[in-house]
């Protein structure tokens, strides 16, 4: 029989947990009151078997204690940038209307997140230069594309909200940067890996952002709410390309052993911990507004994501 490894099971419960929030969360949109009573249990619930999870019994208390005050003393500015990244996921059911608001500030935090995350390693100057690479093509790549359907196909951001760079909003090319870094890292450095992840991660972005009018599609060809299969392959290109470029400026970033600076710390969990973080919250905002079986596909699309990674790496090289 195999068995669940440590980890695992730690992030298996954290999730659990998160899950009875999140039930909470649907239960106060229903105006039962209950619900408050399960966020407040389940949110701090999370982060307690996060830590000490894989430890219950007689040495949780232990196990707890002695877990938190290793993560106290290896905490980095950037893991506190993707814990607001995460809290700021929460309030997005008791607080529909500020679903904008609520998205540019959490991508706003895991933006400066990666940034810190690559400068530790790297330096500031690459880091700054890793994110404008990012954020520029990123941002190339969607004004192109709204304006000659290359490479994604026939979309608009007509109703997307503000703040706009180039018609664009603002959260996508901080988006582009961040998201990709944590591909990156989730794929071992491996940029085609990285381009796939991403390209499972929007099966899910594409039914959410066209429910809240941030893109519409007009595309011919439509495969998958609206998006034409161009749109996948395209950012499969996108992502690769980005990571490409990331792998060229930043290799430290990647690969430990490349590190000019010997002195890193290493941690029990690196930025690409945003990636299985996007893998609960994405279907269950899907859920939240009534796209069952988009949710459905989006969790079984990032989740295989997930194994593929967990599998590659798993390879000697």
């Amino acid at each position: 029989m195999t068995r669940i490894s440590p980890n695992l099971l730690r992030y298996g419960l954290a999730f659990a947990a998160l899950g009875v929030a999140f039930l909470g969360a649907l239960l106060v949109m229903a105006d039962q009151n209950a619900g408050w009573a399960l966020i407040a249990v389940g949110l701090p619930l999370s982060g307690v078997l996060a830590l000490a999870g894989d430890a219950l019994g007689s040495d949780f208390s232990a196990t707890l204690r002695n877990r938190t005050r290793i993560v106290m003393s290896e905490t980095r500015p950037w893991m506190w940038l993707i814990a607001l990244y995460a809290a700021l996921h929460v309030p997005v059911p008791l607080w529909p209307e500020g679903f904008g608001v609520l998205g540019l500030a959490s991508t706003a935090a895991l933006f400066v997140g990666a940034l810190l995350y690559a400068a530790e390693r790297v330096g500031w100057g690459r880091s700054w230069l890793m994110a404008a690479l990012a954020c520029g093509l990123g941002l190339s790549a969607e004004v192109i594309g709204t304006r000659t359907g290359f490479p994604f196909g026939i979309y608009s951001y007509a109703t997307a909200p503000e703040p706009l760079l180039l018609g664009v909003p603002l959260m996508v090319p901080l988006g582009w940067f961040a998201l990709t870094l944590a591909g990156l890292l989730l794929a071992g450095g491996r940029a085609w890996l990285a381009g796939l992840l991403l390209a499972l991660w929007d099966v899910g972005l594409e039914p959410l952002m066209t429910a809240q009018r941030y893109w519409l599609w007009s595309d011919p060809n439509p495969l998958w709410a609206g998006a034409p299969l161009q749109n996948f392959l395209g950012w499969w290109a996108v992502a690769s390309g980005i990571s490409w470029a990331l792998l060229k400026v930043g290799p430290g970033v990647f690969f430990p052993s490349l590190l000019a600076d010997k002195n890193v710390r290493p941690t029990s969990f690196n930025f690409a911990v945003a990636y299985p973080i996007e893998a609960f919250f994405l279907p269950g905002g899907l859920i939240l507004v009534g796209r069952y079986l988009e949710a459905a596909v989006t969790l079984g699309a990032m989740l295989l994501g997930l194994g593929l990674a967990r599998a590659v790496r798993g390879r000697r090289a």
